[in-house]
């Protein structure tokens, strides 16, 4: 940063510059804490034979740094090439027919919630409604520091069971959906694409975004017939605005799938994907005839279906993480 020529490039160097700022973050954390100790260490000699109000006291301090550790723990568990992006997140109704579908929707309850806890913002893309109720599919895109570094621990099939709703004779049914998270790539990565290897398709949008919207032909869909990727974008006012938004996560699909191939995973994440039913689910969300959540990944399980549900899924996140590392 002190080189003078720094700031000629302002994308890469307002890169740099937030790259700086969460370093300092880590380490400034690390000393406070590792401050924090000593001073708690030598108040713990001068209080051992002092009043119990005192023992409180040092036993709150202690649960602060606590706190302050699980950050910490949570900054190196969050050390990935793209783990401070913001993330695109698609789900998609598999085998259940309307109850996926209303699965689906629930488990974009679910991630809105837990982004709105975090303080993060979410743009929902594109949205497929099912034909009878719930959710067809939904892409969505996640703003905030480290949220792909969260939510790729989401990536895979989600099942449930539970007493339908939809069934007037009250069966129980196993409903799954797919969800899909990459990172939106930034500015200073460069993703060529051939004009001609795209086919974009416009359309009369069908859902909320402005007063053009279901007058106009402004939703975009945009083909890239190399590899087959499929994107669309609906919800912007424009169909020029669509367009972009359309081929920014086109680029970020392409940049994932160049990734892939050379970590040599292309077959199981696009041109193999796991069918989205029984005996590939990463977490099982079971209503019925118990109320228990289960990751299969880390066998780490919950009671409380209700408030994971309600976004309450950190649990799972973190456990991900810390295997995964």
């Amino acid at each position: 940063m002190a080189n003078p020529d720094f700031w000629s490039n302002m994308d890469k160097a307002q890169g740099a510059s937030k790259e700086l700022k969460g370093f300092k973050n880590i380490v400034g954390l690390w000393h406070d804490m590792n401050n924090e100790l000593i001073d708690l260490e030598e108040l713990l000699k001068i209080t051992a034979e002092v009043d119990s109000d005192s023992i409180k006291q040092l036993k709150n301090d202690i649960d602060k740094l606590q706190v302050s550790f699980t950050k910490l723990e949570m900054a190196r568990l969050l050390g990935g090439e793209h783990d401070k992006n913001n993330a695109i997140v698609s789900i998609h109704a598999g085998a259940g027919g309307t109850e996926s579908c209303d699965w689906v929707q629930m488990l974009l309850r679910m991630y809105m919630r837990w982004a709105e806890n975090k303080g993060y913002t979410c743009q929902t893309v594109d949205l497929q409604p099912g034909e009878e109720a719930g959710i067809k599919s939904v892409t969505l895109i996640f703003k905030g520091e480290y949220v792909y570094g969260y939510l790729k621990a989401e990536r895979g099939v989600h099942r449930l069971v539970r007493i339908s709703p939809f069934d007037s004779n009250k069966r129980r049914h196993t409903s799954f959906a797919s969800v899909d998270v990459i990172p939106e790539i930034t500015e200073e990565i460069d993703i060529e694409i051939n004009p001609s290897d795209l086919r974009i398709d416009t359309y009369r949008s069908s859902g909320a975004g402005g007063q053009h919207v279901n007058v106009t032909d402004s939703a975009v869909r945009i083909t890239h017939m190399p590899s087959n990727i499929i994107v669309q974008c609906q919800n912007e006012r424009s169909q020029h605005q669509n367009k972009a938004t359309a081929l920014k996560i086109l680029k970020a699909k392409l940049y994932e799938l160049e990734k892939e191939k050379q970590e040599q995973k292309l077959a199981k994440h696009y041109s193999g994907k796991t069918e989205i039913a029984w005996g590939s689910q990463i977490r099982s969300y079971v209503l019925h005839p118990y109320n228990m959540i289960k990751d299969h990944r880390t066998n780490t399980e919950s009671g409380n279906t209700a408030a994971v549900l309600d976004g309450d899924i950190d649990m799972f996140i973190e456990a991900f993480l810390k295997k995964r590392r």
